[in-house]
């Protein structure tokens, strides 16, 4: 069952929104807080233990937009999402940026999870687009679990993107763990 947009603004499932009417019938809507440039490679394997995100330098909005040329980028989302136990999310581009050539991509959100969440646009118009601050790029819907899991999300990305984050430690904070 898909949990309406008024349950899950009743339920907090998504806060922090910055504009009215996110809330969506079946979802909500999430907005742009920062785009960021891929700068290096990344790294991933089976077991996380070889896991190297890639360096990315944030892009600077002018005049309230910036001007992507086709390729791959990482977004922040302003919105806080706070997945139930017993629910899972998942998001889809809004159909007005596959219209102009670009889409986002993004993970599943486990139960439990808690965070300003990242994801992936890819721009494919050979022309590039124009995103504006604050843009509605996706809409994120959340599922009810047939039973529950029993357990919830306690990964890397707990908490990430919120002010004094309670989740996993930073890379730098890993790698200093890891060659203890």
């Amino acid at each position: 069952m898909i949990i309406s947009g008024k349950d899950i603004e009743f339920l907090n499932i998504v806060s922090q929104t910055v504009w009215d009417g996110q809330f969506q019938p079946a979802g909500a809507d999430m907005s742009v807080a920062s785009v960021h440039s891929f700068d290096s490679k990344g790294e991933i394997d089976g077991d996380n233990t070889k896991r190297k995100l890639p360096e990315c330098t944030e892009l600077k909005f002018v005049s309230g937009a910036v001007s992507l040329k086709p390729g791959a980028y990482k977004v922040v989302f302003n919105e806080k999402v706070s997945v139930p136990t017993d629910a899972a999310g998942i998001a889809r581009s809004r159909s007005s940026l596959l219209r102009m050539g670009a889409f986002v991509a993004t993970a599943v959100w486990d139960p439990g999870y808690e965070g300003k969440s990242e994801a992936l646009l890819v721009v494919q118009n050979p022309h590039g687009i124009v995103l504006h601050q604050k843009a509605k790029i996706a809409q994120i819907v959340f599922i009810r679990l047939e039973n529950a899991s029993g357990q919830t999300y306690s990964g890397k990305y707990q908490g990430e993107n919120l002010e004094g984050r309670v989740g996993s430690e930073s890379d730098e904070e890993e790698k200093i763990l890891d060659s203890l």
